[in-house]
Parts: structure tokens; sequence; C-alpha cells
């Protein structure tokens, strides 16, 4: 029958500061095993009778953290399987800030061996009154052998554990400097609470990892962002700008705003990106997906007023999407190439239609509110895809010349209706020169408006009105601004 495993925490340092029933097990003869040997109590305890097996030589064999920890569970485990009361003694208190009791809680459930947690005084107590802060106005603890940027908020105090060496510190520093700036001030606490070893020092954050301060009983504290500029970078604060516009004292424009009205801005913030991605400029195109960004927030804002969905649906939502479209990805699927992947995301999007209404046809999904254009491209798109097309290029143009005679031949009442055709048919030229038409139309606007731009400078380098010149004038400042873009 398997024994158990009691596990006891050795608090933060101070041997005053521990439980009698702790003294108690920890000399009562039986052997301890430590997570580490580096503790202030440790020296005090062994002379009290305290028989110690450290496990600091696990984190000299092991090339990392998780394969100490795995190490430690392990061994306790079989020891604890061969029927012995097993006591296990950490730093601090067993539920703060132990990888491996919470490992051990879970492998001895699934091996039948039971796991006691005995208390111990946790390190945040006396960190807390190192630094001065009362809990209550907001803290996080975070792990520092596996900090994340977006794990961290800046609104609230934050405590990091675990930074056992400047390497550690090293990582911290560069996730921090991701959300704070690099002179915002952390603190370095070193043995909180232990008297005659307590040190705790404060240095701007780009300093952090400059000098080797760090062990076993290093903590770092970070205080709270204040200034209005560094909040400005959190998506939570963007949030309660668009809900503040949208608020009864807010901007009385953005306050009348519906989905409806705002439909055309999306498309015209979208265009402006793209323009920015053709000129390959960063800090426009930065500027222009804030734009689009602001679109996503006001129509969520709007939604949340009505009690339908808010944006953290549309972020779950879009999650969920990603997750189930990739399977290559975030399942056992394989997708040997980008060709793969698209024939996958569509054979997803197909079984998640099903039993739509709309979905007994196969250009069902093609918005009919996409410019004329792109609209066009998807039609074409999708029926090519079960052999509805052309054969070849060749084909395409004279399917184009065809029209063209019969746009010719239209009478008045038809000619619409033709030039449509034409139009429609134009696309598929693009669609066999594997180019965009919307793209290939912007781009062609853009060169049109530069060139029309060229001759305006012209005339008025002639002294006169655009107007006022002759047609062989305009024509030849327009092919010597084609010959200067083409060098």
């Amino acid at each position: 029958m398997p024994g158990k495993i009691i596990v006891v925490g050795l608090g933060a340092g101070d041997v005053d500061n521990l439980p009698l029933g702790t003294v108690r097990l920890l000399t009562s003869g039986q052997r301890v095993w430590l997570r580490t040997g580096e503790h202030p109590g440790v020296t005090w305890l062994q002379a009290e009778g305290m028989k110690a097996q450290p496990f600091d030589f696990v984190y000299k064999e092991e090339s990392d953290f998780p394969a100490v920890y795995r190490r430690i569970v392990r061994t306790l485990l079989d020891e604890a399987q061969r029927g012995a009361e097993v006591v296990y003694a950490v730093p601090g208190h067993p539920m703060v800030a132990e990888a491996t009791v919470r490992q051990l809680l879970d492998k001895g459930r699934q091996e039948g061996v039971t796991v006691e947690i005995k208390g111990g005084g946790s390190f945040l107590d006396p960190a807390f009154t190192a630094v001065g802060i009362d809990p209550l106005e907001g803290f996080q603890l975070l792990d520092g052998t596996g900090l994340t940027a977006d794990r961290v908020d800046p609104e609230q105090h934050l405590f990091i554990a675990q930074v056992y060496d400047r390497m550690v510190a090293s990582e911290v520093k560069l996730t921090l400097m991701e959300v704070f700036p690099d002179e915002h001030p952390v603190q370095v606490l070193e043995a909180a609470g232990v008297p005659d070893m307590e040190r705790v020092e404060t240095i701007p954050l780009w300093e952090l990892d400059r000098t080797n301060r760090f062990g076993n009983l290093t903590t770092i504290h970070v205080p709270p962002l204040q200034s209005e500029a560094a909040r400005r970078r959190r998506f939570s604060y963007l949030e309660e700008i668009v809900a503040r516009l949208r608020a009864p004292d807010g901007c009385p424009w953005d306050r009348k705003q519906t989905h409806e009205s705002l439909r055309p801005y999306l498309l015209e913030e979208s265009y402006e990106f793209l323009e920015a991605v053709e000129k390959e400029d960063p800090d426009a195109m930065a500027d222009e997906l804030g734009d689009v960004l602001l679109q996503v927030l006001l129509h969520s804002q709007i939604a949340r007023e009505e009690g339908t969905f808010d944006i953290r649906d549309v972020i779950v939502n879009l999650a969920d999407k990603l997750i189930r479209r990739h399977p290559h990805v975030f399942g056992d699927a394989k997708a040997k190439n980008a060709t793969e992947v698209k024939q996958k995301w569509e054979e997803i999007k197909r079984e998640e239609r099903a039993g739509l209404p709309e979905a007994d046809s196969i250009l069902a999904d093609i918005p009919s509110t996409f410019p004329a254009l792109a609209r066009a491209f998807k039609l074409q798109k999708k029926a090519a895809k079960v052999g509805f097309d052309w054969p070849d290029l060749a084909g395409v143009r004279a399917k184009v010349e065809e029209e063209l005679d019969e746009l010719e031949a239209a009478t008045a009442d038809h000619r619409e209706e033709e030039l449509g055709d034409l139009l429609f048919t134009v696309v598929a030229l693009a669609r066999f020169t594997d180019r965009d038409p919307e793209l290939a139309l912007l781009a062609a606007c853009r060169k049109f408006e530069r060139r029309f731009r060229r001759l305006e400078e012209e005339s008025r380098r002639a002294g006169r009105q655009l107007k006022d010149c002759t047609l062989e004038e305009m024509d030849a400042w327009w092919e010597q601004a084609k010959t200067e873009e083409a060098r």
C-alpha cells in the first residue's frame, strides 16, 4: 500500500515564525527532503535535529527547471510508492509559487499517493511589508521562469518570484520592457522578512540584470504604471476610450452612429490601409490599421449597448475559428504546403455551413455587399473550382473581344448590361494572370492620379491652366511622366 507525502512550508526565512507543529515534524528524526538547502532556516533546523536531504544536486544535473521539477516529483512519488511516509519541505508556503507541489498533487491523485499539505508563512507577507503596500490595492504574483508579456497587468503591483539567477532576470527584464518604459523603477527584494538578511534595492528596469544580485530568496516588485502615455499601450484602455466616446456625455458624432451608418467608414479605412501597403510605408500602415481597429471597437461597443455581443465575443469567435480551421497546427491533421492548407480551410468552411438554409450553393458565402469588382472575382473563383471556367487565357481573350463587339452593337437600353458583361469577363483576365482585379484597379487609379498631377504641375510651369492646354501638350507631358517612372 502506498505511503503518503507530507509537504510543509519553511516560511520566508525567519525561524521565529515557524509553527511549532512544523518544527516538531521536521526535527522528529525521520529523513526530510528539501527542495533546496539554500534557505535561512535550514541551518537552525539541522542544529535542532533535522535530518535533511536537499535536492540541490538535481538543479546542477538537469538542463532546465521543468526537468528539475519532474525529477523531484518522481523521486518523492517513487519513495512513497514503497510505503514510506515522505516529508518534503519547501521555502515559503507550499501552495505559493511551488511548481513541484502542484505536480505532486496532480500525480499523487493519478497514482493513488496521498499528498498532505501543511502550512508555512508565504514570502508575500514580508514582501508586502518590505515595499510598503496594501495588497488590496491589487497585485499579481507571476513566475519569473515562465513570464510572458500578455499576462502582465501594468496597472497592478507585480511580484515576480523564482528569479534565481542573472539569466532568468535577463529574460524577465526583456519581457517587462515590452510593457513598461525602460526607466520604470523596479525593486529587488532579497530575503524579505529575514532579520539581518533583508535587502530592498530600487533600480531602473533596464538595469535589472546588470549585476548578479539574485538567488533563491529573490523577488522582483514592479510598481504599477502611473503615466497616461504608458496606459495607452493597453487594449483595455482603448476599449475605455471608445466606451467614453459613446457615453451619454461623450461625442455627439460617435453617439449617433449605428452599424448601418458606419458601413462606409470600414471600407474607406480598409482601402486607406491598402494604399499604405502599396506605398510600403510602415508608419502609415500602423496608423491606418488603428483606424480599422477603431471601426471594430465601435461596432462592438454599439452591440454591447444593445446587448447582442461585445469585443470579448469577437475575440473568442476569432480564436475558436482560427484553431478550428488550422487543425494542421492545433490538431493532428497534416498539411505539406500552402495549397493544402487552403484546401483544408475550404473543406472546414463547407462543414461549418452544412445545414444552413443558404448552404445549397457554393456561392452562398460571398456577401452581396462586396464591391462589384471583388464580388465578380469571388464568384468566378468559386465557379472555377467545379470546372465552370474557360480552358485557358486565349479563351478569355476571345470572350473579351466578343463582349466588346456586343457592347458596340447594343442599343441604348442594353448598353449597361453589355458593359457589365465586358467588365465581368475582364475580371477573368485578372484571374488567369494570378492578379486581384480590385488591387490592380486601385494601382491603376493611383498611377493615373500621379501622372495627372504631373500634367497640372507642367501647366502651372507654363503659366496656364490645364484646360487651356492642347491635347498634344498634355499627351507629351503624360509620356514624359511615364518615361521618368520607368527609369
